[in-house]
């Protein structure tokens, strides 16, 4: 058994150590339990070593029953002021602040009128568009926390061995990085666990709070995308599936509960970039989960797809390691990633493994196309090295675990 909170988030610490003491309000948001209001306690923690007083350190949970008197905003201004009794800055967490009604009315005017720190937390998207923007634009940073990566699993379990990490990679690649998840020892509590969650974040984070009519056409369709990770999906698309079910949806209604999904932050749309071009294209958006976990548990018994499940870990590593990540098209090729961060940019192609040399020139033939000088990358699974003409090849395990980024 592994305890989350024994795992120092370091990665999104340093994001956040800089913001600590000023007042713009700190925004962390995430798909539900990926780990936000441990990270909130560890950032609690070390203000404390820093010479913090616990009653200048507020937290509050809005998803426990002991805090259902504070959901509104009046009752949680007035709660909040009858605890700052000094001039000495206090700092405030908000965890899952979405259960709070109008609580961008609170927060905007704790801002202004008292010596605060404030964090807040959500499971849903929206808390950063028309909620959160229209009351506090300019006054906030946000950061967004995913589910463990495989280095983090690694620490967490204090890996050493080249075939335990292998062995724990594979278990990694069907079971994901739910923090949670961890504390299980047997794949059947595993599975309840992931089901539970599943089955939460469709009902509070996306029925409940976007009031859906047709329930069963949104859980169909949410099924369907989390079953077939990093696939291209498009409007019409879906709508022919349906269609072919008997299921005539109008398109609008489906846009609206693609967004429902993605705003609950189960699912990432990933735009198409042209390469040549330079241009984001606005069709035929790619989607990946932000666990695998919570895809295989709708997907168990089906045949298993490696190469989407790497294609997916690859992705969400480079979100991890602060990249902005598309879908690279040049010509009628397609490059797996684009990820720029600052003045970086960096090609990758991933394949479960360069079984032939078919499987060989088909993965390097884009990368060979783009003339520009940044890095280029084929990951597999292979041990043996491909590298050829610049193009680097790595071996994906070796890859998640490099610390040089």
């Amino acid at each position: 058994m592994y305890n989350e909170a024994y795992l120092i988030r370091e990665n999104y610490l340093k994001k956040i150590r800089g913001f600590y003491h000023v007042d713009l309000i700190k925004v962390i948001t995430g798909m539900r339990r990926s780990g936000k209001s441990v990270l909130l306690k560890q950032i609690a923690e070390e203000l404390k070593l820093n010479d913090i007083d616990d009653d200048h350190i507020i937290f509050l949970n809005f998803e426990l029953q002991e805090n259902s008197h504070l959901l509104n905003s009046k009752a949680l201004n007035n709660y909040i002021k009858d605890l700052i009794v000094d001039d000495q800055k206090y700092y405030l967490f908000f965890d899952e602040i979405q259960n709070v009604s109008k609580w961008e009315n609170v927060v905007n005017s704790l801002r202004a009128s008292q010596n605060v720190s404030i964090f807040i937390t959500g499971s849903n998207s929206n808390l950063l568009s028309g909620e959160l923007a229209t009351h506090l634009s300019g006054r906030y940073v946000s950061f967004n926390v995913k589910p463990f990566t495989f280095s983090e699993v690694v620490r967490l379990k204090q890996l050493n061995d080249k075939e335990e990490i292998n062995r724990v990679f594979q278990d990694y690649m069907l079971w994901g990085g739910m923090p949670q998840r961890f504390q299980f020892s047997s794949q059947e509590d595993t599975i309840t666990y992931l089901e539970d969650l599943y089955n939460s974040i469709v009902y509070k984070d996306i029925l409940l709070r976007n009031k859906v009519l047709h329930v069963d056409l949104l859980e169909h369709l949410l099924e369907y995308l989390v079953s077939t990770p990093s696939q291209t999906f498009s409007g019409l698309s879906i709508s022919k599936y349906f269609q072919s079910v008997n299921r005539n949806i109008p398109l609008e209604t489906l846009y609206n509960y693609f967004n429902y999904i993605i705003n609950s932050f189960i699912i990432n749309k990933v735009s198409r970039y042209d390469i040549r071009s330079k241009r984001i294209l606005t069709r035929e958006d790619k989607y990946y989960l932000t666990d695998l976990g919570l895809g295989h548990v709708k997907n168990i018994n089906k045949r298993l797809e490696y190469g989407a499940y790497l294609e997916n870990i690859v992705y969400n590593e480079l979100v991890y390691r602060g990249y902005t990540v598309y879908v690279g098209k040049f010509n009628q090729l397609e490059c797996d990633f684009v990820a720029t961060k600052t003045d970086q940019k960096i090609y990758i192609q991933v394949a479960y493994l360069l079984a032939d040399q078919q499987v060989i020139d088909r993965e390097f033939e884009v990368l060979k196309k783009l003339s520009d000088n940044y890095p280029k990358y084929v990951l597999s699974m292979d041990l043996f090295d491909f590298s050829q003409e610049g193009i680097i090849h790595k071996n994906i395990v070796d890859w998640l675990l490099e610390t040089d980024y």
